[in-house]
């Protein structure tokens, strides 16, 4: 079957979130507004993840997997998904589902008009920690970047495929992915989404890594922006 639309599900030891994860995805599916397929990226989990994952992809066909050898971080879990899928339409979901997979419905509505639509959580039920530090880690990297987005860490993304598969690979992509669309002249938007506490599992980012990973990933943002090459193709023999 050919799907339209590839949700990348990134995996690092959520053995207790994947029965809730197949079951949600799975209920998804049946009422997401487009022909949807789920794509499973196993950062290297050291617990059941992997063969839990297995499972759920042999009794779903719209379910498939990639296993890292390796734990590679949440940026290089997305990229892999970028490169391997091959829908018009590619989005991701956290594993903690502290998003619903309902609300891709909001997103496609929009995705014609843009060629990233992301999420913002409204009424976060997040500690206050954990809120502050995202806030703070937010304004930093509008102001580096001027992207006008107020939650890039959302975990509740659409993207059209062709822009996404030439996002080149950086620690930190996942902070900046409104930022590199608009580096490719590509329309941004961002729309309200529910959000939830998380049910199993624990956190991978603490206070450290939501501030000082941030700064320094903005950095790296701007070399990147001043070498950066866009180009079109105007005309191809094949």
């Amino acid at each position: 079957m050919t799907y339209k639309f590839t949700i990348i599900v990134p995996v690092y030891n959520e053995e207790d979130n994947l029965e809730r994860v197949e079951k949600e995805l799975s209920s998804y599916i049946k009422i997401a507004t487009v022909s949807t397929s789920i794509l499973f990226v196993n950062d290297g989990s050291t617990d059941k993840s992997q063969a839990l994952i297995e499972a759920i992809c042999e009794r779903n066909e719209a379910f498939d997997y990639i296993l890292f050898k390796e734990n590679r971080g949440l940026s290089a879990a997305i990229k892999a998904g970028f490169d391997y899928v091959d829908s018009e339409l590619v989005g991701y979901i956290d594993s903690d589902l502290q998003t619903t997979p309902e609300d891709f419905n909001i997103l496609l509505k929009h995705i014609d008009a843009y060629e990233l639509v992301t999420g913002v959580r409204s009424n976060r039920k997040d500690s206050f920690v954990k809120n502050m530090s995202s806030k703070i880690a937010n304004g930093i990297r509008r102001a580096f970047t001027h992207d006008g987005m107020d939650d890039t860490g959302c975990p509740l993304k659409i993207i059209k495929t062709d822009y996404a598969k030439r996002i080149p690979m950086f620690r930190g992509l996942h902070r900046f992915l409104p930022a590199m669309i608009m580096l490719q002249n590509g329309r941004v938007t961002q729309v309200t989404v529910q959000h939830f506490p998380r049910m199993a599992g624990t956190a991978k980012f603490g206070l450290w890594n939501r501030l000082l990973g941030p700064l320094m990933d903005c950095f790296a943002y701007l070399w990147m922006k001043k070498k950066y090459i866009n180009y079109e193709v105007s005309k191809s023999s094949k």
